[in-house]
């Protein structure tokens, strides 16, 4: 598997809203660095778990343009094939932009996702609605008023 042909299969699952066509896209100690973690997700199912809540939760989610890197360096350090995806979309009436980054192991799998996006609202309304339904799903602790 090439990390291209990993790509066109990622986004035909995200476009068919298809969570399970994603799981052997990624390697098992995929991270998932977010706005709305602090610290990465390491657990391949949790991961999983996540993309299916996000599926639920974008009203318009589409892609927009995609950018080929030859090597770029990743969190850990070393040279991989990477790809952007810039995507639009939208949550609780909040347009939100951005970009998917993905570095790829030997095997074209998916070994880091780097996810982020703007304006500030947005990224809120995406964060709290996202992390609502990863509670309603038990993969996360119910978010609490301050």
């Amino acid at each position: 598997m090439t990390a291209k042909t990993t790509v066109e299969r990622f986004r035909a699952a995200i476009d068919q809203s298809d969570v399970a066509a994603l799981e052997d896209l990624f390697t098992d100690d995929t991270i998932l660095y977010s706005l709305a973690k602090l610290k990465p997700l390491e657990d391949k199912q949790t991961i999983l778990g996540l993309f299916d809540v996000l599926l639920r939760t974008f009203e318009d989610f589409r892609y927009v343009a995609q950018y080929t890197g030859v090597a770029a360096t990743s969190a850990d350090g070393t040279e991989a094939p990477s790809e952007i995806l810039v995507f639009r979309g939208t949550v609780n009436g909040e347009e939100i932009h951005g970009i998917d980054q993905l570095y790829f192991a030997d095997d074209g799998r998916i070994k880091e996702f780097s996810v982020f996006v703007r304006p500030l609202s947005a990224a809120q309304a995406l964060s709290e609605a996202v992390l609502a339904r990863l509670a309603e799903a038990k993969l996360a602790t119910a978010p609490t008023a301050e």
